[in-house]
């Protein structure tokens, strides 16, 4: 079986491709080149898909003796990354960009490029677990749960799962480290990154204007009764939750509640405000190809590395899944994912309202 294995230059994937090798695959190496990086002396560590990562990526695919190739998807990733992650600033929602790159491009573009080189299957670093019972695919959480990556993968379809491989879903990240220094691999303690790489800088708003060519609008902050409290900096600076850099003085702590493009505005409140019981999630994907007929409980993941929290399910004809949780949630925000479970099982996921 020939298998075209994702290597970011990270130690997860380049022991993703070690570990195919030792099963009898026949392995190709490639990395995705998503875009120009401004700085190329960017410190390393921080961010993912810099050229540093792509020679580290270079330098195992040589040690494991494979063939490697960097695969240009700049224009790909502008078109379905870049340009949703500034759409949605600009319409007041949060978007999770890597959400979008392992979407349209890890397991589109890529495995598309795959299908077209022969690659039976496409592989990834990702900590996850599929498993086929009764004719159908699995998406299952990883072992390691302080690894799991199984939220950011919910929009699989019962064909990519068929065509993918994780050959890490069943070890814990400390044993991936000892795997990788026991064959020398250059990334063997590399950290783990951290920002998203095309904003190394962490300025998520500038990022926005950089690649929108347009700076943010200024506008009025309210409070929950739509009195005006101050002037804003423009919404693309501010998500639901946020307490710091607001720029504003007040007798207590404020958060923000609700941002909207339509008016320009960034509605203010108290803490206890942000809490919720409902919330609806769109675009809703089922891993089975299916969606349930009647309502059912679950838990429920509506951030990356929340806990997963008690909830009844509700599908609707609509495609739209209404959640009520057990107990009240803290800044439910529109743009996030919201990831069902039964378990292990991830049962599907949508995109917050």
């Amino acid at each position: 079986m020939k298998v075209l294995a994702a290597m970011s230059g990270g130690v997860d994937s380049s022991v993703a491709a070690l570990l195919l090798l030792e099963r009898g695959r026949h392995v190709v190496g490639c990395t995705m080149k998503l875009f120009d990086r401004a700085d190329p002396d960017e410190p390393r560590g921080r961010t993912c898909c810099s050229l540093d990562d792509a020679e580290d990526a270079r330098a195992v695919a040589r040690r494991l003796g494979i063939p490697y190739a960097v695969f240009n998807f700049t224009e790909a990733f502008s078109g379905e990354v870049l340009d949703r992650f500034v759409r949605c600033y600009r319409s007041g929602v949060t978007p999770n960009p890597c959400i979008d790159c392992n979407r349209y491009l890890k397991f589109g573009a890529l495995l598309r490029r795959a299908e077209v080189l022969g690659c039976d299957r496409l592989a990834t670093g990702h900590y996850a677990r599929i498993e086929r019972k009764n004719g159908r695919y699995l998406l299952k959480k990883a072992l390691d749960p302080s690894k799991d990556q199984s939220y950011v993968l919910y929009f699989l379809s019962q064909d990519q799962l068929a065509r993918t491989e994780f050959p890490l879903g069943g070890l814990l990240k400390a044993e991936v480290r000892a795997i990788a220094e026991r064959h020398g691999f250059v990334n063997a303690r590399k950290p783990d990154s951290q920002d998203l790489c095309f904003v190394p800088d962490g300025d998520v708003a500038g990022a926005v204007e950089r690649l929108s060519g347009r700076a943010g609008e200024p506008g009025a902050f309210l409070d929950p009764d739509g009195r005006i409290l101050g002037r804003h900096q423009g919404i693309a600076r501010y998500t639901v939750g946020q307490r710091r850099g607001l720029g504003l003085s007040a007798g207590a702590p404020l958060y923000v509640c609700g941002i909207s493009a339509a008016d320009n505005t960034v509605t203010l409140g108290p803490r206890e405000a942000l809490f919720s019981s409902e919330a609806a999630a769109g675009d809703f994907h089922w891993i089975s190809g299916e969606a349930p007929k009647t309502p059912f409980r679950c838990r429920a993941r509506i951030r990356y590395r929340q806990p997963e929290q008690p909830a009844l399910a509700v599908p609707g004809a609509d495609g739209v899944v209404r959640l009520w949780f057990d107990e009240p949630q803290r800044a439910v925000t529109p743009g996030q994912a919201a990831v069902l479970y039964d378990g292990d099982l991830v049962l599907g996921g949508g995109t917050l309202l």
